[in-house]
């Protein structure tokens, strides 16, 4: 079949590669201009040097619908058009040119987890499982029948970044196998349930931010979905950022008051947390490393050289 491809960033791009190695005919592909949002300069992958690479037609948009674009599309004449995070909205005029439609592969198990940073919510949220769909667009984002789905599970020690990599190596695969069902004439797809769908918004500073009367494990998780190279999860200490590299919830329970620190143990500083610290009855944070704003990384024994002060959401100590 003749694919246009609208995609960005490394997961555009390994599928892009997965098309270019198949039978398919890439005719045309549209992509977004270089960023300088944080979470997009971090699997940065350029879809236009590749598409530039095998003679691929290269348009750049931040959103698309325009009449250049239009006409670019009809003559490029696609059976199907294959969307792969494309940061905007695609109007019905364009998803709905090509006679096979357009499959869009998201990476969440669909209904849950449409829209923006699935995997590090996912993650936050203890799910087990996190995967990826390939579905027929439609005019609810995210929302369309779907044709494939593949999942991996979600281990008790991975990170974002372990989830990115395992992930990633489902984008090529699921969308030259969701191609071939298309190209078999099938039509009987299931329908998402809209009663089990969730929409989630971009990831910001104030989303990475600790807030010590959390739960631990919610804390542990919010480490762990913000690995390097994600922005990591922060606290203030003595009026300046700390980055939160590596913890882990502690073996003993500790009581007092949210944000003290408190105990060595292990190769960890155990943090008092979690909304019934008071009481005596929660485990700690125990952080192993940490980054300090001139970006050296630290093991927490050694920056945390005594105990007692505290880790507060705010420099001027407010918890």
């Amino acid at each position: 079949m003749r694919v246009v491809m609208f995609g960005y960033q490394t997961w555009g791009h390994r599928t892009l590669e997965a098309l270019l190695n198949s039978e398919h005919e890439v005719s045309l592909v549209v992509t977004h201009p270089k960023s300088e949002n944080a979470y997009e300069k971090i699997w940065d992958d350029s879809v236009a040097d590749l598409a530039e690479k095998h003679d691929v037609p290269v348009l750049i948009r931040k959103r698309p619908g325009d009449a250049e674009l239009m006409e670019r599309l009809r003559q490029a004449e696609p059976d199907v058009i294959v969307a792969t995070n494309w940061r905007t909205w695609i109007p019905p005029e364009i998803f709905n040119l090509p006679p096979r439609g357009t499959l869009n592969v998201h990476d969440s198990l669909l209904p849950a987890y449409a829209g923006f940073s699935p995997l590090i919510w996912a993650l936050l949220n203890g799910e087990r499982e996190v995967g990826v769909t390939a579905h027929l667009m439609d005019d609810t984002l995210d929302a369309g029948d779907i044709v494939l789905q593949r999942a991996v599970p979600v281990g008790p020690t991975d990170t974002a970044t372990d989830l990115f990599h395992r992930t990633l190596e489902l984008f090529g695969p699921i969308t030259v196998d969701g191609l071939a069902l298309i190209a078999s004439g099938r039509t009987d797809w299931p329908k998402q349930d809209r009663a089990k769908a969730s929409f989630f918004h971009k990831r910001s500073v104030e989303d990475i931010r600790i807030d010590w009367t959390r739960p631990v494990d919610e804390i542990e998780r919010l480490v762990r979905a913000q690995s390097d190279p994600y922005p990591n999860a922060f606290t203030h200490h003595d009026g300046r950022r700390l980055r939160i590299l590596a913890a882990r919830v502690s073996q003993n329970r500790y009581g007092g008051t949210p944000g003290r620190i408190f105990y060595r143990e292990g190769d960890g500083v155990v943090i008092v947390a979690g909304p019934d610290a008071r009481t005596g009855r929660e485990h700690g944070l125990a952080i192993t490393r940490v980054r300090t704003d001139d970006g050296q990384d630290h093991a927490a024994t050694d920056y945390f050289r005594t105990m007692g002060g505290y880790l507060t959401r705010h420099p001027d100590g407010r918890l």
